[in-house]
């Protein structure tokens, strides 16, 4: 089969369309002929060596992705093949054949297409954790949500609207602060300027309830626009390593600071399919609407990298192998 693959850590250029050998099946696996394989800043750190890689290489990266059931494992029950079948936190998702562990394999909806499948699996239930477990978002919260205009961001405005928050998206051009707005936000700011100023003064000078930080570098800036009580989750850092948090501060000021990760929420194969089938529902009612969606066939993986990379893209990346 064909991969993308790369021999050594560093920039997107080490990445290389390679004929690799076809992934062995286990009992309680099946095989996935990949149709639409997502793209994460994962997949950059990994890339670039900050994230831990078991093995040799060549590494393939990938860990969502969406396909149809080639093979099946001995011990693989309710799955057969040609099912449609998607996936994440699977490794080795940037390939034309992915084994994947039955209790990883989600049953995709005939009306919901190979590539919306892939676009909303991960970022998508990364979404409806962060705004269900890690504070559980409530009718006219003030939700603050950084990085509004990325894969997460404009799901997570659309989750909080559906809970009946009032969402204050952060963006950083007016391009993408308009992408923030057509996902429903009530407000929306830039970087530009004192926005923890604009955040208390659109929540009459008492912070917000949330706020949601990707970023990492504005942790501070966070808690300066939460409310005293308030909550800042903190799940990515696209902008560069958090600061360290004295506990001082959290004591003084009552404020939370929780993280989270997506797999130690969704524990077992009903939790996943029972999440993914509430956005799958949203999606066919139209009342969760997917970020613009752009493909790179998977010999492209190098410019899907750079897009990715150059914070300019708007919405997910999708590979088709």
């Amino acid at each position: 089969m064909k991969a993308l693959c790369f021999m050594e850590f560093g920039p997107k250029e080490v990445l290389k369309l390679m004929e690799v050998p076809d992934p062995l099946i286990h009992e309680q696996e099946i095989i996935v002929r990949t149709k639409a394989i997502g793209v994460n800043y994962a997949d950059i750190y990994r890339r670039k060596g900050n994230y831990h890689l078991e093995g040799e290489p060549p590494y393939i990266l990938g860990y969502e992705g969406a396909g149809i059931v080639e093979a099946i494992g001995a011990g693989v029950k309710d799955i057969n093949i040609g099912d449609r079948i998607a996936f994440a936190d699977v490794p080795y998702a940037n390939a034309e054949l992915v084994a994947v562990p039955f209790d990883k394999a989600i049953p995709v909806p005939n009306d919901i297409t190979f590539e919306e499948a892939a676009a909303v699996l991960l970022q998508g239930l990364t979404a409806g954790y962060l705004t269900a477990d890690s504070f559980n978002v409530k009718q006219g919260d003030f939700v603050v949500v950084h990085s509004a205009a990325g894969g997460v961001g404009q799901l997570l405005v659309q989750l909080a609207k559906l809970k009946g928050a009032v969402v204050i998206a952060i963006a950083s051009t007016s391009e993408k602060v308009a992408a923030a707005k057509k996902a429903g936000a009530d407000h929306t700011l830039t970087y530009d300027g004192d926005w923890t100023a604009s955040v208390k003064k659109l929540t009459d000078n008492k912070g917000a309830d949330v706020v949601y930080d990707a970023v990492g570098a504005t942790l501070m800036q966070s808690f300066e626009a939460a409310k005293t009580g308030g909550t800042v989750v903190f799940y990515g850092m696209a902008g560069g390593d958090p600061p360290l948090i004295d506990p001082r501060m959290l004591m003084d000021t009552s404020k939370t600071l929780t993280g989270g990760d997506l797999w130690n929420v969704l524990q077992t194969r009903a939790d996943r399919i029972s999440r993914s089938g509430e956005l799958f529902q949203l999606m066919a009612a139209n009342r969760l609407l997917l970020p613009p969606i752009t493909t790179f066939p998977l010999s492209e993986g190098q410019a899907a990298h750079g897009l990715l990379e150059s914070r300019e893209n708007i919405g997910k990346i999708i590979l088709l192998p």
